[in-house]
């Protein structure tokens, strides 16, 4: 009989059930609602089931990401989380995303870059609200850049100031505003603009050649990391993939960019953020300073997209149309869309989403460009 107790008693004892407590719980219920959020609702799953999976994982068995000690392994999710802090798993999220882009609105109408710039404005924004609220410099500038609204370049400019005890909040903080992009954005730009103004049809773009297309990421590259190097491992990766896609005779390349290589790169860079986010760790005060900070750097960011919108509008004579402004954050290409859907509702026959795809994608090269700005502040490389 004692042999028996024995047995059960240690099995008891490998149980979750006897090193959970209620924080563990609580975590575990967050990673139940964004998994409910992802599948039923469709907010972005390609991001969300992974990160809630790894959340799910880290808060039962914390030891998946325990670090290697001596002889003994580290645990699975601990050498994702390596590629994160390494700076390699953004990279090529970036340089998917180029593969993926067509970057011909932004070529056919510059001045989107713009409002990609306006659009960065809650990044500073948000910086000195953090100083305020008590952060460091780095931390600060770490947290900012959720109101960029990319997931990849959070984690990047984390990782790179050495914000380890951050980099989960400010992950799930960035990719759960990219997420919820056709909630928060809506009433910011129907409170901004007119219904004159939301019913502006603008001009059809032109067409742009394909020596265009060819060009533009390695004029872009040339010009951007001469100017700042530290964008290089991000620009220079977004402009990569869009090469593969546009030269036209690297077509294996730009397949394998965009879907084998992004979906491998998305589930491993997906649950190593899901489990930094133990019960430990998320469940702290800083977490919820993290969380407001970055919605208010993402609403403040689309309210100046919009605001400069409505100015390039007046000095057009009402030919630009302020609901692209709101595509001036980073998250492509779900922004543009929704500046298409609040346009469609007031006017079913108004076509936004092409115009609307410049200051989306313009967005991108300038939420990486406000990144490398913060590391050559700081001097990391």
């Amino acid at each position: 009989m004692d042999y028996i107790a024995n047995t059960l008693s240690n099995l008891w004892q490998q149980t979750a059930f006897t090193t959970m407590d209620w924080k563990s719980l609580v975590m575990i219920g967050v990673a139940l609602f964004f998994l409910y959020l992802a599948i039923r609702w469709d907010f972005e799953p390609l991001l969300l089931v992974p990160i809630s999976f790894g959340m799910l994982l880290v808060n039962i068995y914390p030891q998946i990401m325990a670090e290697p000690v001596g002889e003994q392994a580290g645990g699975l999710l601990y050498y994702f989380f390596q590629l994160d802090e390494w700076a390699l798993l953004p990279s090529l999220i970036f340089m998917g995303v180029g593969a993926m882009t067509d970057f011909g609105p932004l070529i056919a109408n510059p001045k989107s870059f713009l409002l990609g710039a306006a659009a960065q404005f809650g990044i500073f924004a948000a910086y000195f609200m953090a100083i305020f609220m008590g952060f460091n410099d780095q931390a600060a500038a770490a947290i900012s850049i959720i109101g960029g609204a990319d997931g990849p370049t959070s984690i990047f400019l984390a990782s790179k100031l050495r914000q380890t005890e951050l980099l989960g909040p400010i992950a799930v903080a960035a990719y759960s505003y990219m997420s919820l992009v056709p909630i928060i954005q809506p009433p910011i730009m129907k409170l901004l603009t007119t219904k004159k103004e939301k019913m502006i049809k603008m001009e059809q773009l032109r067409p742009v050649t394909k020596l265009e297309k060819i060009c533009f990421p390695i004029v872009v590259t040339i010009v951007v990391c001469m100017i700042l190097p530290t964008t290089a491992p991000l620009v220079g990766m977004l402009m990569l993939g869009n090469l593969f896609r546009e030269c036209g005779v690297v077509k294996q390349l730009q397949e394998t960019a965009s879907n084998a290589l992004m979906y491998i790169v998305v589930i491993m860079l997906g649950t190593s953020v899901g489990a930094t986010t133990s019960a430990e760790r998320f469940l702290v005060p800083t977490t919820l300073k993290i969380v407001v900070l970055g919605l208010v750097a993402f609403a403040v960011g689309t309210a100046a997209g919009v605001l400069f919108g409505k100015l390039m509008c007046v000095m057009t004579g009402g030919k630009v149309n302020p609901l692209i402004g709101s595509a001036g954050v980073s998250a492509v290409p779900m922004a543009a869309r929704v500046s298409q859907k609040v346009g469609a509702q007031y006017d079913p026959t108004n076509f936004l989403l092409m115009h609307a795809m410049g200051p989306n994608v313009a967005g991108v090269v300038g939420t990486a460009v406000a990144a490398g700005t913060f590391m050559a502040v700081f001097g990391v490389f």
